[in-house]
């Protein structure tokens, strides 16, 4: 090999390294900070903290029964499920810069998890996620299969910023840093969760961190962190932050949203402490047997959104993200049937709709077109 060749191998290979660098550059931050201090004492003095150092559910979950990776990697090479769509994914620009009624309640759902809710008068937005990937790299991880219906920086102003828990698909960086940017809302987490918005900026006194049953009001909504059945972590380690549901309450209008959850006996609770509810924001994607415990089935959806007593259901975490080994229009197709099984009042948006619980669309079954 010539010496001009072996220069050109080794500005080749600084290149790649260099590439890879740079992609790599966000790695360290993406993994988010481990809670210490007085947050760390607080987080010991929780009930819902084990005795090994970590958050507890209250009904045991398995993460991954015994053989559930190798049966999910058989099923990922030999299932026949059609995990994306075979089109466009319908999306609708929001409009989200009308005057705010007292005493109505919208939801609108921006893809996955990430909704926004506004109630008599106050805009609460729920797991924001705007990158393009939910994953600690961008340049793998599960992409997104629709755009964002809107601009994080065309949002209206926003009144309080909620967070489920840690995982990539609720917890994102890049929106997390944006919105403190461009909005002055309060960010409000499970405990331990505050370490890594922290880690990412946002300054403290914007910082609102709840155990389950504590609550905090903005501008007269009251927000309460509730149970859920899941896990949490953005490194190796499982659990060190907590996660939770969300009951948020005006004085006459209310909603409940699941974040992610195993279905499980603590729904029937909620709904006796603070239901009913005039809507619910309901996990329904994203399952398989081999984690049976931490993310509801369609029908578990249904359960989940008779048991907090809530009248009108809206599924998320579907269709933005492939996350599971099931068909991509499956959990909306079995949520539809069981809905009509059980004389639930269901509403199916497209990314960007924008509902209106006392003036609900008729059902349309959009997906169809497209699965």
């Amino acid at each position: 090999m010539g010496k001009t060749t072996r220069v050109l191998a080794w500005a080749a290979v600084a290149a790649a390294a260099g590439g890879v660098a740079w992609a790599l550059r966000d790695l360290p931050a993406q993994l988010g900070a481990v809670p210490a201090g007085a947050r760390a004492e607080r987080m010991r003095r929780s009930p819902q903290y084990g005795g090994d150092g970590r958050f507890v559910n209250s009904v045991p979950a398995d993460i991954l029964p015994p053989h559930a990776m190798r049966d999910a990697f058989v099923e990922l090479l030999t299932g026949k499920q059609r995990r994306k769509p075979l089109g466009v994914i319908p999306v609708t620009r929001p409009a989200l810069d009308g005057r705010l009624e007292p005493d109505e309640l919208h939801v609108t759902w921006l893809g996955h998890s990430t909704a926004l809710v506004e109630i008599e008068g106050v805009r609460v937005l729920f797991d924001p996620v705007w990158s393009d990937r939910c994953s600690p790299t961008g340049f793998a991880g599960p992409r997104r299969l629709h755009p964002v219906p809107l601009p994080l920086d065309e949002l209206p102003r926003i009144d309080a910023v909620v967070i489920s828990h840690d995982h990539y698909d609720h917890l994102d960086l890049d929106s997390i840093r944006a919105l403190q940017r461009t909005q002055q809302a309060p960010f409000l987490v499970p405990l331990g969760v505050g370490a890594h918005l922290e880690r990412w900026g946002v300054p403290t006194d914007r910082l609102i961190e709840l155990d389950w049953d504590e609550q905090a009001e903005i501008r007269g909504i009251t927000l309460t962190a509730t149970a859920a059945r899941h896990f949490s972590g953005r490194r190796f380690t499982r659990d060190g932050t907590l996660w939770a549901s969300w009951v948020v309450k005006g004085a006459r209008r209310s909603l409940f949203y699941t974040g992610d959850s195993g279905y499980f006996e603590g729904y029937k609770q909620i709904g006796e402490q603070h239901g009913p509810f005039d809507a619910s924001l309901i996990q329904v994607g994203a399952y398989n047997d081999a984690w049976p415990d931490i993310h509801m089935k369609p029908e578990d959806g249904a359960s989940a959104h008779l048991d907090v007593r809530a009248r009108v259901l809206i599924p998320l975490h579907w269709c933005t993200f492939n996350l599971a080994l099931h068909a991509w229009s499956e959990p909306v197709e079995r949520l539809v049937e069981e809905a009509r099984a059980r004389d639930i009042e269901l509403v199916v948006p497209r990314p960007g709709d924008r509902v209106n619980i006392d003036a609900l669309p008729a059902l349309e079954p959009w997906w169809r077109a497209i699965a």
